[in-house]
């Protein structure tokens, strides 16, 4: 069997104020192999976010581990730790988080830049070709509609050709014609870049294209299902 893109172990989140010690995450244990297609299930409050940050090292467990590709996210710095996501992870929002200075084409060569790419505006248009925005290259955010916003986010997630994108209710802003369009080529860029996918949903349709379903009740994960992807 292969070796997990992300291993989790009974990582346990609290947060301490005046009122006294909320425990967000009980405990969480999962491993997510690579290719996999894993849907976060559960109520409003239930902690999905909450996971889906400690998964990427934006935030702190208070106890247990995160292994990514092998290496514990919490044992080295924030600095080695934002190496390691720019290298290995992608990211999708809701609120796409494009930046608003940056036309589409600056936006999807940011992460190349980064980490030093020299191919980084071929590598770039190609991937904005890929999402059907050959023609918008130069075009910033604000005239973009929010189903191109959100096809210039994936490009931008999917141009590092990470193992591991994490999305958090990537469908929310879109209505559902805009929302089936950017789930379907997400799961094809899934399929071709063989990128094991983690999305947070409320939307059972999109739960159900995924490999396998993680419900999440009061921080505790209550149930782990493979499925068939719809």
């Amino acid at each position: 069997m292969s070796e997990p893109i992300i291993a989790v172990q009974r990582v346990t989140k609290q947060v301490t104020d005046a009122s006294g010690t909320l425990t967000i995450l009980h405990d969480i244990d999962f491993v997510l192999r690579p290719r996999e297609s894993v849907a976060v299930v559960g109520a409003s409050g239930s902690g999905k976010s909450t996971l889906l940050a400690i998964v990427a090292g934006l935030d702190l467990p208070s106890s247990g581990s995160v292994h990514l590709l092998g290496q514990d996210l919490f044992a080295i710095d924030e600095d080695a730790r934002a190496a390691l996501r720019a290298r290995s992870m992608g990211f999708v929002f809701q609120s796409f988080q494009l930046l608003g200075n940056l036309d589409a084409l600056e936006n999807v060569m940011l992460p190349l830049e980064l980490a030093g790419r020299r191919d980084a505006r071929a590598a770039a248009t190609e991937m904005l070709r890929r999402v059907g925005l050959g023609e918008r290259l130069r075009h910033y955010p604000k005239v973009l509609s929010g189903g191109e916003q959100q096809r210039v986010a994936l490009a931008r997630a999917f141009v590092v050709r990470p193992a591991l994108l994490l999305a958090d209710e990537p469908t929310g802003s879109l209505d559902f014609a805009t929302g089936e369009k950017v789930m379907e080529l997400m799961f094809e860029m899934n399929r071709e870049l063989g990128t094991t996918l983690l999305l947070v949903t409320h939307d059972p349709a999109i739960a159900a294209r995924c490999q396998r379903r993680l419900q999440i009740e009061a921080g505790r994960i209550v149930s782990d299902e493979s499925q068939v992807a719809a």
